[in-house]
């Protein structure tokens, strides 16, 4: 009885916990980790000061895993939308595809956590800047994986270099995501989606 009393309290613990990473991580990802006072994590969640750092020990750890949360579900989604194609070519195709409509997407999710969160860290150095870089570095990873496997397949050109067009890739949608996110209007997105799938036909396709 004793261990089955401690098991439903370690499961009504981590559901608490679950349910608080769920509901500020969308004001995190909005406002920023400085603009998150503990006032308005307890406003949002309903749980007294003590409860949330019952689960969390600070309001730093409380945003990285707001912030992997938020993440992974983008990531979820763009992997289960590039997963869908049955060539790598196909895959990096499908990246572009992905962005197309990514404008719409973010809006429930309070905007991207990757240029929200990214933005915001990159003026401190802790333990959240040190995540939010490693989801960007996973990120540019599998876009050079999918390069490579291309590369392999004889699907693009064998001298591409797959770092270097991972990176232009990269910085060339969140800056579209930036602007996008700055002008209210997917016009950025929109465009930057057809000029990597342009660069993909033009400079990469054999």
């Amino acid at each position: 009885m004793v261990y089955f009393c401690i098991f439903v309290f370690m499961l009504k613990s981590e559901k608490t916990r679950l349910h608080i990473i769920h509901t500020v991580a969308p004001i995190f990802n909005k406002n920023g980790y400085a603009a998150m006072s503990m006032s308005k994590i307890i406003e949002a969640t309903g749980f007294t000061k003590g409860a949330i750092y019952g689960h969390f020990k600070n309001k730093e750890e409380l945003a990285i895993e707001a912030y992997k949360h938020s993440i992974r579900m983008v990531l979820s989604d763009l992997n289960g939308h590039v997963a869908m194609g049955k060539t790598p070519l196909e895959k990096l195709f499908r990246i572009a595809s992905f962005y197309e409509t990514y404008y719409a997407y973010i809006q429930k999710t309070g905007g991207c956590p990757i240029l929200n969160i990214g933005v915001d860290a990159a003026h401190k150095e802790n333990a959240l800047n040190t995540i939010v870089r490693s989801y960007n570095d996973r990120m540019l990873d599998q876009y050079i994986q999918i390069i490579e496997e291309a590369k392999k397949k004889n699907e693009i050109h064998g001298a591409i270099n797959s770092t270097e067009y991972a990176r232009r890739f990269f910085y060339m949608i969140e800056g579209a995501v930036f602007m996008s996110h700055l002008m209210k209007d997917d016009y950025y997105l929109k465009d930057v989606a057809k000029t990597v799938k342009k660069i993909i036909y033009t400079e990469l396709q054999t």
